[in-house]
């Protein structure tokens, strides 16, 4: 279970704050000074902390420094009732995740703890490989023995220990964020901090801001200076995930960085030097990007020092009997089933069908499938539509069933009437069914969905909303 270390002088806010944030899921640990809050971390190796700037034996930040002497990966949220700005400024200098004000609202202290302890885990549990026989199974597993994969691991065996840039190309749902965790935790920087940014999930107009801090007044709604995500995570690594969904400007910030180890935060002219190693990727086509001018040239080139190309999992079948076995033992103890064998019609449609979602998909068709299960067996009567509807086509390859019969029926009696505006106005319905029937097959889960679906996450929003479609995100776990 996750721990959370809050050190504060004040009782009613220790007292607040774990009655606010401890859960089932959630161990809180308190103290009062900045000695004992020292102790707490040698002790309990929280997996983040809150701590106030004023204790009664030392400042807050002479705190923080000892405790990333003691683990450097620990994501420390600075707050604060008597903010200032040099404050501010020094304690994300010194690497801080986060800078709060009292009094803190709750939501936004609840959203900063969640990303906090989500990156500590990313960055301290091994990403291990292979998959355990015994009772060690572990979401944190890059599962597959096929001759891909165990080319895979042997090439983070080659860049992991080499302080150069990595580069990551695979489909999505291939589990690119999980090799880009083993590069780091096999890397001379593996005691050092590990964050991980989604370029396409931040708007354009705050990624740059994101990644290199900006100044007061630089833009509407930037009340203070904020310290970006390279000056924050220095002498560390930095996970640049959907790296192709990047700006041109922000492309030419990152290229700078590259060449001399320098950037600028927006607003400013100040220029700060900083060392991060990068990891970058995409599953979109570079080269493509590059040749088409939506990509630099010179940026891809330095982000390709060392290139690992994830296989589509319909490229290395031979591994999903084994996924599904671990997906299976892994799930089932959530859910607190007892699944001991699986039927093999529905193992046979697992192998056959094309997984355009890859390993993410297969995970959520497994817990689909557990969830509809009854009994020990896992059945094919329990798989999503997508994949018991499934038919062999002539090729061998599965494919849906799809009455293109109906669908031009369907035209011919629109046509009849002398429609307007008829390719929207079926685009839409199919787009209703298309992204509702996904949706549920994912569970509300947008990221997952788009990947699916293969579009962009911003592009299926638009959808959802122009739809006036509503779901609800019940999962949050990733492969």
């Amino acid at each position: 279970m996750p721990k959370l270390l809050i050190v504060d002088d004040e009782p009613n806010v220790l007292y607040s704050l774990k009655k606010c944030l401890e859960t089932e899921s959630l161990q809180i640990v308190t103290a009062a000074t900045g000695e004992t809050g020292i102790g707490a971390v040698s002790e309990h190796r929280p997996d983040a902390v809150i701590l106030d700037v004023r204790l009664p034996d030392m400042s807050g930040l002479d705190a923080f420094s000892i405790i990333h002497e003691i683990d450097a990966r620990i994501p420390v949220i600075i707050i604060t009732a008597y903010s200032t700005t040099e404050t501010a400024i020094e304690a994300m200098k010194r690497g801080a995740f986060e800078y709060l004000l009292k009094p803190v609202e709750f939501e936004k202290l609840l959203a900063t703890v969640d990303s906090a302890i989500e990156i500590s885990l990313m960055s301290r549990t091994p990403a291990t490989f292979g998959i355990s026989d015994g009772d060690d199974v572990s979401a944190d597993q890059i599962v597959g023995r096929s001759t891909a994969m165990q080319e895979v691991y042997k090439s983070i065996g080659q860049v992991a220990p080499q302080d150069v840039n990595a580069l990551i190309l695979g489909e999505s749902g291939t589990g690119k964020e999980m090799i880009a965790r083993a590069i780091y935790q096999h890397s001379r920087r593996s005691d050092r901090p590990f964050l991980a940014i989604n370029c396409a999930a931040l708007p354009e107009n705050l990624l740059e801001s994101e990644l290199f801090g900006h100044e007061r007044g630089s833009f509407t709604g930037a009340d203070r200076r904020r310290i970006g995500k390279f000056e924050q995570v220095n002498r560390g690594t930095i996970f640049l995930d959907e790296i192709g969904d990047m700006t041109p400007a922000t492309q030419a910030k990152v290229l700078r960085l590259l060449q001399d180890g320098s950037l600028e935060r927006v607003g400013s002219n100040e220029t700060i030097k900083v060392d991060v190693r990068i990891i970058a990727a995409t599953n979109r086509s570079l080269l493509e990007m590059v040749k088409d001018g939506d990509f630099r040239e010179d940026l891809y080139y330095r982000l390709s020092v060392f290139v690992i190309q994830l296989p589509a999992l319909r490229d290395r079948t031979d591994d999903i009997p084994v996924l599904v076995r671990h997906f299976v033992n892994l799930f089932s103890r959530a859910m607190d089933k007892q699944i001991r064998s699986i039927a093999p019609e529905a193992m046979a449609r697992l192998e056959q069908y094309r997984w355009p979602g890859n390993v993410r998909e297969l995970q959520s068709a497994i817990k689909h499938s557990l969830v509809r299960n009854v009994g020990e067996v896992l059945t094919v009567n329990s798989l999503p539509t997508a994949i018991c509807g499934s038919e062999m086509g002539d090729s061998g390859e599965v494919t849906a069933k799809l009455d293109l019969a109906n669908i031009r029926q369907h035209v011919s009696d629109r046509l009849r009437h002398d429609p307007t505006n008829l390719y929207h106005q079926l685009h839409s319905e199919v787009d209703r069914i298309l992204l509702t029937e996904t949706l549920n097959h994912v569970d509300g889960n947008q990221a997952q969905a788009s990947e699916i679906l293969g579009i962009a996450r911003s592009t299926l929003r638009t959808k959802i909303n122009d739809l006036g479609l509503r779901f609800e995100k019940r999962y949050t776990e990733n492969p």
